[in-house]
């Protein structure tokens, strides 16, 4: 019915953001079971050889592939938070499929995103970074599922990718061999995402002096870029960090952030 009650060009074209929605969302899920799955054999093989280094030299393609993960999920949040009318748009579906409930009408799209779904997608997208909170809750829980293997195992791999990532950025002979500015981006969302999930993970957090990620100077990399390249990325470290306001972070580090 096209009554005022329905206005249908609305309706028409939030259906397809929603189903658009509802695929990112079923992604995160599956990039949760992922990456679970890449930290097992890249925590692991920590067990078999000397370094970190060593292993992640050795698991080469599982460690591009952990990075590409991290280098999505930046890249998503970072444009969900400059797009406030995402959640507008879901508030304005979920408010109108419940009043179609009250009159009896049947709409299709509600075997794609029935209630209980649009509420999961809710909480989801409620976050202000809702993919990189999913990867942190997937971390922490692989740590806590994994009890047999040294916590040290995980932080070990998180911090060496970040400082790698922070060496690569730092140093010109690397720098300047970057083809492009996507590399460059790619090598910054990297290097915050694995700080945000060790900082998840670590009991004391990434912040702290005795931290095995060089947080200092991977805050000075990233201030050194042109500010519109790295606001959602130092966003990224305000927002979805869990340690940095303990009082154990050091007020340079604070400095650097604000």
């Amino acid at each position: 019915s096209n009554s005022p009650l329905f206005p249908l060009r609305a309706w028409n074209s939030v259906c397809p953001l929603v189903i658009k929605l509802k695929n990112f969302y079923t992604f995160s899920i599956r990039l949760e079971e992922v990456l679970q799955g890449l930290l097992s054999e890249l925590t692991y093989s920590l067990n078999t050889a000397p370094l970190a280094s060593t292993a992640l030299e050795r698991k080469q393609a599982l460690a591009k592939q952990f990075a590409e993960i991290l280098h999505f999920t930046l890249l998503f949040d970072e444009l969900k938070i400059r797009n406030p009318a995402i959640q507008n748009d879901f508030s304005y579906y979920r408010r109108t499929i419940s009043r179609n409930r009250i009159n009896n009408m049947n709409l299709e799209i509600e075997n794609e995103v029935n209630n209980e779904m649009a509420n999961r997608m809710s909480l989801f997208y409620a976050e202000p970074m809702p993919m990189m909170k999913t990867l942190s809750k997937a971390t922490t829980n692989f740590v806590m599922e994994n009890k047999s293997l040294p916590l040290e195992k995980t932080t070990d791999c998180l911090s060496t990718m970040a400082n790698v990532c922070r060496i690569m950025l730092e140093t010109p002979e690397y720098s300047s061999r970057f083809s492009s500015e996507d590399t460059l981006l790619f090598c910054m969302r990297v290097m915050v995402g694995v700080i945000i999930l060790y900082d998840h993970v670590h009991p004391n957090g990434v912040f702290i002096k005795s931290s095995t990620i060089d947080i200092k100077s991977s805050l000075k990399v990233l201030k050194d870029q042109p500010a519109d390249k790295v606001e959602g990325l130092l966003n990224a470290l305000r927002y979805t960090t869990k340690h940095l306001n303990d009082e154990s972070t050091p007020k340079n580090i604070l400095m650097l952030l604000q």
